[in-house]
């Protein structure tokens, strides 16, 4: 990544440190000043999986910063990691395995924070299945989308668990498909992310369960808050709001689920429409909110990414993903943690974001 100015980086650290402690002292600056517009897009729709960039409008998280926010939905993580590296927009969320990909293929892109610890990546079944454990789909029929970004990685989990991937016949489909191969008995489970199968499914009255990549080893991040390196050089101090503003959000939608359901449905009112529409919403909070209970949020502070998890990401996404010829980016270049501030959970906050969460861990493992 192209040197970060001292100065540029102190200036950022004071705001957010400044920010965190009294954003209501700094809301009262900003509003009689014309506030920046700034361009977001998400790596998909607008769901529960990422209700804390509603948030973050909602609470005024950024509007105390200055900044008008213009959240858009994406068309994936790749899509999405590709136009933030060509400047279609400021600022965005995508997975951290698709910016390391683009990245590889000269994309300029630099993760500023990360959302989520978990991608939850991994195997979708039924409650009552037989298959409890890896080696158990051997032989067994997996509804899979090849272009979705759990799918590459598919052998890994295979090698690290100890199945034989060529026994599972996988059956090519497209999301739509998927999910009715699964609930109508014609295949016996389904590749893709917990966070965007599970909601659906559920809240149609399907009891389901995941398998995650990550709880057997395999390590692959959730959504990360990127921009370019350009940006972290020349704005610094933008750079540390946009990250101020999201985890500030985060942090809220942990400890206060519900609230933050509501905050999303003001500024979504249309996911809120359909008979299942907010149990989606609520599930998928849910499951967010379990992807950022990992160690490094707590011991660190919220949105730190673990520099030898992103070397871990990119070894993977090098073998598995990349296109012959590309060269692997360096972790340096690819991840900062410089504007993430000082933001973290007292361990009583950590107790009551735990306990939010626990509902729907069952949905993630075989926890009940």
């Amino acid at each position: 990544m192209p040197e970060i100015t001292r100065r540029g980086l102190l200036v950022g650290s004071m705001l957010a440190g400044s920010v965190l402690a009294a954003p209501m002292i700094m809301s009262r600056r900003v509003h009689s000043q014309e506030r920046r517009k700034i361009s977001f897009t998400l790596p998909f729709l607008a769901e529960g999986g990422n209700a804390y960039a509603y948030v973050a409008k909602a609470q005024g998280y950024w509007d105390a910063l200055g900044l008008d926010v213009a959240i858009s939905r994406g068309y994936g993580s790749v899509a999405a990691a590709q136009a933030i590296g060509a400047g279609q927009f400021q600022f965005g969320l995508a997975a951290p395995s698709a910016a390391i990909q683009q990245a590889a293929k000269g994309v300029p892109l630099v993760s500023l924070a990360c959302a989520g610890y978990d991608a939850t990546m991994g195997i979708c079944l039924l409650k009552d299945s037989p298959i409890h454990k890896p080696k158990d789909l051997e032989g067994k029929r997996m509804a899979s989308v090849v272009t979705s970004g759990e799918h590459p990685f598919l052998p890994v989990f295979a090698e690290m668990t100890g199945f034989d991937m060529k026994t599972v016949n996988i059956v090519q489909t497209d999301p739509n498909v998927r999910q009715r191969l699964l609930v109508t008995g014609q295949v016996d489970c389904m590749s893709g992310f917990a966070v965007s199968f599970i909601p659906p499914l559920v809240s149609q009255g399907f009891e389901a369960r995941a398998m995650l990549y990550n709880d057997f080893g395999l390590t692959l991040y959730n959504n990360a808050l990127l921009t370019q390196p350009e940006m972290v050089n020349k704005e610094p101090k933008l750079c540390a709001d946009i990250a101020s503003g999201l985890l500030q959000a985060i942090k809220f939608t942990m400890l206060n689920p519900e609230e933050a359901i509501k905050l999303f449905l003001q500024q979504v009112p249309e996911a809120g429409l359909s008979a299942t529409g907010v149990e989606q919403i609520r599930l998928g909070v849910g499951i967010f909110n379990n992807s950022m209970l990992h160690e490094p949020a707590f011991k660190n502070s919220i949105g730190y990414a673990v520099p030898t998890d992103y070397e871990t990401m990119t070894d993977l996404v090098m073998k598995y993903v990349a296109a012959p010829g590309e060269k692997p980016p360096k972790v340096g270049d690819l991840l900062t943690n410089d504007f993430i501030g000082k933001l973290t959970f007292t361990p009583e906050e950590w107790a009551a974001a735990q306990a939010n969460a626990k509902p729907y861990r069952k949905y993630l493992g075989e926890e009940t």
